[in-house]
């Protein structure tokens, strides 16, 4: 045998070792977990084969591939040609069926399992003759993998709980329902972490610094801050002023004169570049931020704050001791100095967020309260106009109802493109344009979908009741609003949600009908904000989660009702 060949049976035996060590906790948890005596002598049996193969495995893998290391993992990958691999596959077939034949109960049975070894046989044969015929059928790739002892107690604890659990959710017929109710919640479990997987991602980029957002090292999942001292740098000061009736952070531009200094605006960042003037007693000194980096100082590992950023490329430093500031100056190039950075969430994005909006916006508030009226208005409008119409086509009985209902029905064959320039000169010729009227008016004219989801709903309801109504003196009103409306809660809950987020999260509208940004609502605004910052991703991130925040308040408080109109309606998968 070749070297190779003896690498290649050595690795294959240390993980048939590992194989077998699984099988033999998962044996002995079933052991364990067994209440009687029944079985356990099976189990026990099991349990010490396939710790016996569980050695030899090993022992193969250590003596054949191993490379003198005690926590030392071989590796043996074949380079050949495609034929090569279905090879091994036609000889897995042919061996699976010879010994379905040798175990077969009838003639024809064993006929058939023969034909289908000698098929898969003459396959591997071709494979191989096809292989062999090159310069260099086959190569074998060989290495190691050495775990340090943490690594492999990690991976050891791992397959014991895993073979362990699995022993013991399985021990018996009876806890065949056990194991649906652990398989169940499991799946779900994954299925909820996998969807909410995007939703993290947009949480933690929110409170990330630029730097962390994307990199050579892959996603970076734990945000870091990078450290900075409070430093009055007499060579580009700081001052907060009031400008515009607002307080503002502002360098200093120059000196006018004796009393009067020139201030440019740098936070609010809507607000940044604006240059004005004021009086030096009205103009507060502030400290800037200087940023902490450590650096070799004299052959020490040191820290230190920058207080001047040079324009060759260098740096003004000085030296810290326990965080507070030496004294010691000295000038250092950039690429010698590193930020001191540690784990944590830098807040400061969601205000920066919002300062960065325009003045109308007012810090967003403007936008909210936009989309506040716009959807509130709306689910109003949908539940009102949507329950009488559905209302009358269910319960009243007047001449050409279903044909009117037919044609109702037949309005949802019409895409939205169709109506939509034909609506835009209606609402240009009422001079609704730049307003939130044509948002929000069309709600109290009822939809077809939602008319129809809720006149099946009125039509469960039995007509006993409305007759109990009519002798207690009710009229068609009274009767739908009283004894009815309380009947179809779910179906009115699923439509007023669904019409919540279709009006939160509705920007074709806005866009075709909202030009000012005092008219705008949030979806709109977060398309502008998103074009405007596409370059800060961490200000965008957290400005989107700002504007979902609602949303989510929205479901956590109403999710059984949603969820109950769900199973009632079927609008699953609308």
């Amino acid at each position: 045998m070749t070297s190779n060949l003896l690498f290649a049976i050595g690795t294959i035996g240390h993980f048939v070792g590992w194989v077998f060590l699984a099988s033999a906790i998962f044996q002995i948890a079933r052991t364990l977990s067994r209440s009687g005596d029944t079985g356990r002598t099976a189990s026990l049996r099991s349990a010490f084969g396939s710790t016996i193969f569980a050695l030899v495995g090993f022992g193969l893998g250590i003596t054949l591939a191993g490379d003198g290391k005690a926590l030392s993992v071989p590796l043996a990958w074949p380079d050949m040609h495609p034929l090569g691999w279905l090879f091994g596959l036609a000889m897995i077939g042919t061996v699976t069926f010879a010994l379905q034949s040798i175990s077969a109960i009838t003639v024809a049975e064993r006929k058939s399992k023969i034909v289908g070894a000698l098929i898969f046989l003459a396959i591997a044969a071709f494979s191989l003759w096809w292989v062999m015929r090159g310069d260099n059928p086959f190569t074998l790739h060989r290495g190691h993998i050495d775990l340090s002892a943490g690594a492999f107690g990690s991976i050891l604890t791992l397959l014991i709980a895993t073979a362990a659990l699995m022993g013991w959710v399985g021990r018996s017929a009876e806890s065949s329902e056990r194991v649906r109710g652990v398989s169940t919640q499991l799946t779900l479990f994954a299925g909820a972490a996998l969807f909410m997987i995007p939703f993290a991602w947009l949480m933690v980029t929110s409170v990330k610094e630029d730097r962390d957002i994307a990199g050579t090292d892959g996603l970076n999942w734990v945000p870091k801050v990078s450290q900075t001292v409070p430093y009055f740098n007499d060579n580009n000061p700081l001052f907060e002023a009031q400008f515009r009736g607002r307080t503002v952070q502002a360098a200093l531009e120059r000196v006018v004169d004796a009393e009067q200094i020139e201030l440019r605006v740098l936070k609010p960042m809507n607000q940044s570049g604006y240059i004005f003037k004021i009086s030096k007693n009205e103009a507060k000194r502030i400290p800037n931020e200087a940023p902490v980096v450590s650096l070799d100082w004299d052959g020490v590992a040191a820290t230190a704050f920058v207080q001047e950023d040079l324009p060759d490329g260098t740096r003004r430093v000085e030296r810290l001791e326990s965080g507070k500031p030496t004294g010691e100056v000295r000038t250092v190039p950039r690429a010698e100095t590193e930020a001191v950075r540690t784990v944590g969430a830098r807040w400061r994005n969601y205000p920066d967020a919002l300062e960065f909006l325009p003045p109308e916006a007012n810090m967003g508030l403007t936008y909210l309260k936009n989309t506040v009226i716009l959807v509130v208005l709306s689910v109003i409008g949908t539940l009102l106009s949507c329950s009488l119409v559905a209302y009358g086509f269910s319960r009243l009985r007047f001449p050409g109802r279903e044909t009117l209902f037919s044609i109702l029905l037949a309005t949802m064959m019409l895409p939205a493109a169709v109506t939509l320039l034909p609506q835009f000169l209606i609402f240009r010729s009422f001079g609704w344009i730049d307003s939130l009227l044509p948002l929000w008016v069309p709600t109290f004219f009822a939809s077809a979908f939602n008319v129809f989801l809720l006149r099946s709903f009125f039509q469960q309801i039995p007509f006993e009741l409305e007759d109990a109504a009519k002798i207690d003196g009710c009229g068609y009103l009274r009767t739908f609003w009283s004894v009815l409306m309380p009947q179809v809660k779910p179906a009115l809950t699923v439509v007023a949600v669904w019409t919540f987020l279709g009006a939160w999260n509705n920007f074709l509208g806005p866009l075709i009908y909202v030009n000012s940004q005092e008219n705008m609502p949030i979806a709109y605004a977060l398309q502008l904000f998103m074009g405007e910052r596409a370059g800060e991703p961490g200000l965008l991130m957290a400005f989107t989660a700002l504007s979902i925040i609602p949303v989510l308040l929205l479901f956590a408080f109403s999710q059984r009702y949603f969820i109950e109109g769900m199973s009632l309606s079927g609008l699953g998968g609308r």
